[in-house]
């Protein structure tokens, strides 16, 4: 049962709006939160944009009282990594504004003769960059990206390539394996844990809430956290099967969590369907086991 004792990190694209529109529920969700005093940060895999831009962002679309200390970014997140390992480090960079002043405010300085990093993230960098951030490795800088993403959603139905897709051509230009940042990195979940836990006084449990199983879901279980998983991004109900690791929750969308914060009521909604017991397949594996003799 969801508590004031309780903390939560959340996803963005997929559990609180999708396509710039908000997702039924979801900013009630966020109010209950504030008026409750219970502490959520959001969390996202797009290095892209800054904090204060994501918090205008969510402005516009409705969300009230929010600022830059409720978001972190896989960007935040990898200068956190490369200021806390290897002080006073330097970095060339294949990336947008939220990655760049990341580093900057990290006192990361931006070098292109000699770093010690190429750091990827999300954008559309010229060829001319590429293939400069290739000369770099090949020279003996090592490669850290923000986020292992292939592809970014970009509106409607579309896609673009996501900072693991340049990671890839770079690992296979160069034979220079990356390094990834972001979700499902356990760094990612405690460095916004420990953000969290300055907001409040005591310790309390935190949640994971995300709609995607290969970072959210994952990153969440293997630090040992709670993970509700939202059907209203890019996992279906039908998925789950394929994966060892499972959700502690599976929700329609963050709308069943809004009764349960009001009136205390535990949900229906509690576990995993993948934690329910199996079908018996006894005549399955029978006939498997006589076709393969």
């Amino acid at each position: 049962m969801i508590t004031n004792q309780h903390a939560f990190l959340l996803d963005m694209d997929g559990v609180i709006y999708r396509d710039d529109h908000i997702i039924p529920g979801a900013e009630r969700l966020i109010e209950l939160f504030q008026e409750k005093d219970i502490p959520f940060l959001f969390l996202t895999n797009n290095s892209s944009p800054t904090p204060e831009d994501l918090a205008v962002k969510l402005k516009h679309l409705g969300f009230k009282n929010l600022s830059a200390r409720h978001f972190y970014t896989s960007a935040l997140n990898t200068a956190d990594f490369l200021w806390e390992t290897h002080p006073n480090c330097t970095a060339y960079v294949l990336g947008e504004a939220g990655l760049s002043n990341a580093l900057q405010e990290a006192k990361i300085p931006n070098d292109s003769i000699s770093p010690h990093y190429v750091v990827v993230g999300e954008g559309n960098p010229s060829m001319d960059k590429i293939t400069k951030a290739h000369e770099l490795l090949e020279r003996g800088a090592r490669l850290v990206v923000t986020n292992p993403d292939c592809w970014c959603p970009s509106g409607g139905n579309k896609t673009r390539p996501g900072a693991g897709a340049l990671a890839a051509f770079l690992q296979t230009s160069t034979g220079q394996r990356p390094y990834y940042l972001g979700k499902p990195n356990p760094y990612m979940f405690t460095r916004a844990q420990k953000k969290l836990s300055s907001s409040y006084s005591q310790p309390r449990e935190c949640i994971m809430i995300g709609d995607t199983m290969e970072t959210d879901i994952r990153g969440a279980v293997e630090i040992g956290m709670q993970a509700y998983l939202v059907l209203t991004g890019s996992t279906s109900i039908g998925e789950l099967g394929d994966y060892v690791f499972q959700p502690t929750r599976v929700l329609g969308s963050v709308a069943d969590l809004i009764e349960e914060i009001e009136t205390g009521k535990q949900s229906d909604r509690l576990n995993s369907p993948a934690f329910q017991p199996p079908p018996k397949l006894e005549g399955v594996i029978k006939k498997k086991r006589y076709a393969t003799a």
